[in-house]
């Protein structure tokens, strides 16, 4: 197959870089599963964005703070300034951001200083991705093929020419493009615990790996602190940190506060961690008591009938909730427009590591940093459009029959070596 530019992923950032390309274009989305099978569509809490000017200064130092410094302060400078404008399109798109009198309403989260984030009851990541998706759908110049797993890319004298997959009838494919962008979402896959769907484990990473594209980071690993408890087996279901924001509150086994909720992700999930060894308990609990029972079924309405079905009125008692693997702030290296050290290649969303994050994600920026970057990443391809000329190599499938346990070691081994690095 040829195609002008392919995108791997359907998430926020596959999607919102395939509607700012333009339509004369031809694009493929790949995509692993099916098209709305990506963790975009299980973001909860919402989606920052500057209010007005007063609050750059307070913003930036919040997304600096929660990244212990690590942060590029160009990336994060880019973020923010460039919020207002996501927000303004998405709206146009038809996103339905939560109003109260006609007014948009906005909710305050771990580790932020002041309310800057919009939502959508408890599943603005739907809103936003199934908007995405329905629009791009109509787009007579993107085909997406889903159940189609990247295996490969092509490599053209040092510049990537396109991918190979496998699809869905287990028969392996070359796909040659003029750009490629990497949009394959995180590593949760990789996990026993994560709120990550099972089919999401890193591949790109490998893939790099391989061909000697450059990674950053990829010890900065996210666990959120509260994901409800459960033996059973299968992705873990997210308490939003909007709850926290919202006044929820965390207790021991004797039912005593031990944290300040509202602290950056790592800080609460270690006190989580420590209460749990302190207590000998495989979980705390989650207190709802001091919202009000209105306010969580019309905010919470998907956390409230998802706890009712586990046999948890949160609206009357706490929950269990566990620490779990949640986000990737590391990644493939890419510069400002999301470009990778490889020519005509990008990479953009939770795979892509451009430094905004640092060492440690603040809440609700990971929607807004997926869109930003993959806009830009989507204008750099266009300013600089020129087409690829090339052979499309034969393709020994020998290579690829045991990719899948092959790139799950390659991941696991480099961010083992990274940790153990900087340790």
């Amino acid at each position: 197959m040829k195609t002008d530019v392919i995108i791997i992923g359907s998430g926020v950032s596959g999607l919102y870089c395939a509607l700012n390309l333009p339509q004369e274009k031809n694009i493929i989305i790949v995509t692993k599963d099916k098209a709305d099978k990506s963790d975009s569509f299980l973001a909860q809490g919402g989606i920052c964005v500057l209010r007005d000017d007063s609050d750059y200064d307070s913003y930036f130092e919040d997304t600096m703070r929660a990244g212990h410094y690590e942060n590029n302060k160009t990336s994060v400078d880019i973020m923010i300034s460039s919020s207002r404008d996501i927000i303004n399109d998405l709206i146009d798109i038809g996103v339905d951001f939560h109003k109260e009198n006609g007014e948009y309403v906005y909710t305050k989260e771990g580790a932020h200083s002041k309310p800057r984030i919009l939502f959508h009851e408890d599943e603005t990541g739907k809103e936003i991705t199934s908007n995405l998706l329905e629009k791009v759908r109509k787009l007579k110049n993107v085909q997406i093929l889903e159940n189609h797993t990247m295996v490969d890319i092509l490599e053209n004298q040092g510049e990537c020419a396109g991918i190979v997959c496998k699809d869905n009838d287990g028969e392996f494919i070359t796909i040659q493009a003029d750009y490629t962008v990497m949009a394959t979402g995180g590593i949760g896959g990789l996990y026993a615990h994560s709120t990550n769907y099972e089919h999401l484990t890193g591949d790109a990473l490998a893939i790099a790996i391989k061909h000697n594209i450059a990674l950053k980071n990829i010890d900065y690993i996210q666990i959120h602190p509260t994901t409800l408890y459960s033996k059973e087996k299968g992705r873990e279901f997210l308490i939003s940190e909007s709850v926290r924001g919202e006044g929820a509150i965390l207790l021991g086994r004797n039912g005593e506060r031990f944290v300040d909720e509202l602290l950056p992700r790592d800080v609460v999930a270690n006190a989580i961690y420590e209460q749990m060894k302190k207590d000998d308990m495989p979980h705390v609990w989650l207190s709802m008591a001091p919202i009000s029972e209105e306010e969580i079924k019309s905010h919470f309405p998907n956390i409230y009938e998802h706890c009712l079905s586990k046999g948890y009125d949160v609206t009357n008692e706490p929950i269990p909730v566990v620490p779990s693997q949640h986000y990737f702030m590391g990644g493939i290296d890419v510069n400002s427009h999301s470009k990778t050290s490889m020519e005509r290649l990008y990479a953009v969303g939770e795979t892509s590591c451009n430094g905004v994050h640092g060492k440690n994600r603040l809440a609700s920026n990971s929607l807004l940093e997926s869109l930003v970057f993959a806009k830009r990443c989507a204008l750099d391809i266009t300013k600089d459009y020129s087409q690829m000329h090339c052979e499309c190599p034969d393709i020994n499938q020998k290579l690829y029959e045991n990719f899948e346990e092959e790139y799950r070691k390659i991941v696991i081994e480099a961010i083992e070596k990274e940790k153990n690095k900087n340790e």
